[in-house]
């Protein structure tokens, strides 16, 4: 009975402070200027469909949260014979400073190339890397 109670009580303190309960795992890291821009999910991969993300920007120095201001995330991937297949997020400041979520939707399989874009407290910059679609 006792750990009902414990587990009630740490399930309301959860959902009370808006904490996320799963661990998210690193997609990809670049370093753009002073700002270090990290892809995160909970899978750790992105896949066909909707995927949910979360970008952080931290200070190359001190690794410190750095406020990225407007942030934009695309992804491009190139085939040959065709245009090529491009895919932009949805994003939104999160509670904690420095860290956005995201959303992506994508059709397919394939190695995308991600740029990710911001201008605010940080600065105005913007780093690219590849991430596969498996």
């Amino acid at each position: 009975m006792s750990r009902l109670i414990v587990m009630a009580t740490l399930f309301a303190f959860v959902l009370g402070t808006g904490v996320a309960v799963a661990d998210e795992k690193v997609l990809a890291t670049q370093k753009g200027k002073d700002v270090v821009v990290t892809l995160k999910s909970e899978a750790g991969q992105w896949k066909p469909g909707k995927n949910d993300f979360v970008i952080e920007f931290t200070s190359a120095k001190d690794k410190a949260p750095v406020d990225a201001g407007k942030v934009t995330l695309n992804t491009s991937m190139t085939m040959s014979g065709m245009p090529p297949m491009i895919a932009g997020a949805t994003l939104a400041p999160d509670k904690t400073p420095g860290r956005y979520k995201g959303t992506i939707e994508f059709p397919d399989t394939g190695t995308r190339q991600v740029t990710v874009a911001w201008d605010g407290a940080a600065g105005k910059g913007s780093t690219k890397f590849s991430v596969p679609v498996r």
